[in-house]
């Protein structure tokens, strides 16, 4: 199973999201070619409501702890409840490029 599957499994049987988007930017980034490190991840749940960003964040740590041990690198979190979601129509700004992309040292 690839590692994006496994974040996104993980995170459906954490957080039962009603939204979930597991995007894998390690091509944005310096590292070897079909590396899985860098992941943007949008997560839209009820269980977010209340929570601070901090706990939202730390809930998904929580969640891919073995990850973030070991194959995951960077994590890019964009949390939101059902109600900031459908606040921001949907969408989600794109990452910003990485300084070190294209050259791996």
């Amino acid at each position: 199973m690839m590692i994006r599957e496994r974040i996104e499994d993980k995170l459906r049987a954490a957080l039962e999201p009603v939204h979930l988007e597991v995007v894998d930017e390690s091509y944005r980034h310096n590292v070897p070619a079909g590396s899985e490190s860098h992941f943007k991840v949008v997560l839209v749940s009820d269980r977010f409501v209340g929570e601070r960003f901090l706990n939202r964040h730390r809930l998904i740590y929580g969640a891919l702890a073995e990850e973030l041990a070991s194959t995951v690198h960077a994590l890019a979190l964009h949390t939101y409840t059902i109600k900031e979601w459908e606040g921001l129509q949907n969408t989600v700004f794109p990452s910003p490029p990485c300084r070190g992309a294209g050259t791996i040292a």
